[in-house]
């Protein structure tokens, strides 16, 4: 098959900023090339996150999602937090079998930081 991934989209009412977030979260380089309204975060080993410029309010959960394995689950749950992150309820906390945390980037689009491989 000739076909791969080029890159993972977000729609986004600020890339610039979505991106640097994201960059502090997963490393990386940002350009933001001479588009404002396209920005891309290339992350070592995945394929690159394009933020593109969308002024339509997040409304709904989403549909697609980032699943993040850390070393340390609670340091990282820790860290995200303090850099803006919040935690969100879709229902997790009542199956006492859940291992991971959901939590929300600055514009409201969730992710799950799963425990420690």
């Amino acid at each position: 098959m000739s076909l791969r991934l080029a890159t993972l989209t977000i729609d986004t009412r600020d890339p610039a900023a979505l991106a640097i977030w994201w960059q502090q979260v997963l490393g990386g380089e940002v350009d933001g090339g001479d588009a404002p309204d396209e920005v891309v975060l290339e992350v070592p080993g995945a394929a690159p996150i394009l933020f593109l410029m969308d002024r339509t309010p997040k409304t709904v959960k989403n549909r697609f999602h980032f699943d993040l394995r850390p070393d340390d689950h609670q340091a990282e749950v820790e860290r995200l937090l303090r850099l803006g992150a919040v935690k969100v309820e879709i229902g997790q906390s009542a199956d006492p079998e859940v291992t991971w945390m959901v939590l929300a980037d600055p514009e409201g689009n969730e992710f799950c930081v799963l425990r420690g491989s």
